[in-house]
């Protein structure tokens, strides 16, 4: 009956992770939509790329950072539970690589590929898992203060603060520093309208979203 149950756990995880990572295939037909046309291939790149990085930085460094659970272990190890570890590690990867994803589309066709690589490999191998760690892990008696003072600890609900919120927290001083697009604004004041580029993208971008969001 054990293994029943672990078994279930994992599908259930698994599941989920499959959701949200098909989430980010509505990131990407979202921002494509909403970026000039010129700009769609670039965009598309980037976030491909983003969440490739992500999922380096977050294993080798910031999910041990969040958990202390490394994958340096033997095959047998790691497949214990029916490979829990790993599946757990796929579903909080999905959630990790979102907040490079929301950074992304706030400087949509203004930031250069490099630094933003570079950017999204230390946010989610050290920033981001500070946060991860402390509201989803019990790290630094945060949690256990918070307890202390209000009775409760705090409850994240689906990523809202830890994924949401800090990936725009970072996300608005990565505005404010790139600025506006190119021709946004006119020399007399007015704001030059950038419609946009495909609108079927869009809409597919978005139910895709809504699909991952009933999800969670």
């Amino acid at each position: 009956m054990e293994q029943v149950k672990i078994g279930t756990d994992v599908l259930f995880i698994l599941l989920g992770a499959i959701l949200v990572l098909f989430m980010h295939a509505g990131f990407a037909f979202l921002e494509l939509g909403t970026v000039r046309k010129k700009n769609q291939v670039n965009a598309l790149v980037k976030i491909l790329v983003d969440f490739a990085v992500s999922t380096i930085a977050y294993f080798f460094i910031g999910y041990s950072i969040a958990y202390g659970v490394d994958f340096f272990s033997s095959a047998s190890t790691l497949s214990e539970k029916n490979g829990f570890e790993l599946v757990k590690f796929f579903f909080l990867l999905t959630f990790a690589a979102a907040v490079p994803a929301i950074v992304s589309g706030g400087i949509a066709e203004r930031a250069k590929i490099h630094p933003q690589l570079i950017a999204s490999f230390i946010l989610v191998g050290f920033i981001y898992p500070f946060f991860e760690g402390i509201a989803w892990n019990q790290h630094y008696g945060i949690q256990a203060w918070i307890l202390a003072k209000t009775g409760h600890e705090f409850h994240d609900f689906a990523g809202s603060i830890v994924v949401h919120a800090v990936g725009g927290w970072i996300a608005l001083p990565a505005i404010l520093l790139v600025g506006a697009r190119q021709g946004r604004y006119l020399k007399n004041g007015g704001i030059a309208s950038h419609p946009p580029s495909n609108i079927p993208f869009l809409a597919l971008g978005a139910w895709i979203l809504a699909v991952g969001w009933f999800r969670l």
